[in-house]
């Protein structure tokens, strides 16, 4: 039988029938504003509930249209279970209620040979939301579309370097899109949370993958997914990306009007770029 990963929060953080959720996603893209015009190699997207985050998340995914992409690999991080390097779906598929988002078997089959952190895991997968939550965007923009998901455990900064590097070295010659799933600051008042994402906002307006690092490593709670943030980063700077773009930022307040405790969301880009011109 092919292997595939059943949904695990569609109808909670995300509508289940295909029509609704189609229509929130169209709703979301239709709101997104300007954005710049050029190539997108990598974007930032973050993975709460669609109802607080998918306006933030559609201003990433808009970038997506135009653009012909072969393969999407999304690298989130484990909410749930603890473990040594990336956990990678190896196989079959990953169920969307816009149908199933098929494995690119021989992409995802490079990366294990390109990296010996990256192994099938299939429990780090069954409850996870950080790649699930990528899917109502993608697979409604290109349903065809074929994906390796990736799920980071411990994020040290020895599996974020060898996962950036195991990116680049798999996706070589494909024309591939990099998706990193994270939220920023958990529950702090707006102000505090502010301060704190503007510093991951910083690193990356600045494609500094070092420095975000050095961040991460300091106070990991700047973001969730603060590690395959940076892994998508250096696999984007060694596959040609010269060029960031923070695309929007807001946070769970926005949507539910308490200010007092709250997620921050980014929406990022990374690639090639025209700065005086926008879509």
């Amino acid at each position: 039988m092919v292997p595939v990963r059943r949904a695990a929060v569609a109808g909670s953080w995300y509508p289940a029938q295909p029509e609704a959720l189609a229509r929130e996603v169209d709703r979301y893209l239709s709101a997104a504003g300007d954005l710049p015009a050029g190539r997108p190699l990598a974007i930032v997207a973050p993975h709460a509930g669609l109802m607080y985050s998918g306006q933030i998340a559609a201003y990433a995914y808009k970038l997506l249209y135009g653009h012909d992409i072969e393969i999407a690999v999304l690298v989130g991080p484990s909410h749930y279970v603890g473990f040594e390097g990336a956990a990678i779906w190896e196989r079959g598929a990953f169920e969307t209620p816009f149908g199933h988002a098929i494995i690119a078997e021989d992409c995802a089959a490079a990366l294990v040979k390109a990296s010996p952190l990256v192994a099938p895991h299939p429990t780090a997968h069954g409850r996870e939301h950080s790649l699930e939550m990528q899917l109502p965007f993608l697979a409604h923009i290109a349903p065809a579309l074929p994906i390796v998901p990736l799920v980071m455990g411990y994020q040290t900064a020895a599996t974020v370097n060898a996962l950036g590097e195991a990116l680049a070295t798999a996706l070589r010659g494909r024309r591939a899109l990099l998706i990193a799933s994270t939220d920023l600051s958990h529950y702090h008042d707006a102000k505090t949370a502010s301060a704190l994402d503007q510093v991951v906002i910083d690193c990356v307006s600045r494609f500094d993958a070092d420095h975000l690092q050095h961040v991460l490593d300091v106070r990991p709670e700047h973001a969730c997914g603060g590690g395959p943030a940076v892994a998508v980063m250096r696999a984007a700077q060694l596959a040609g990306a010269r060029d960031s773009a923070v695309l929007n930022y807001g946070d769970s307040g926005d949507i539910s009007g308490d200010k007092s405790a709250v997620v921050g969301y980014l929406a990022a880009a990374f690639g090639t770029f025209d700065r005086g011109d926008r879509v």
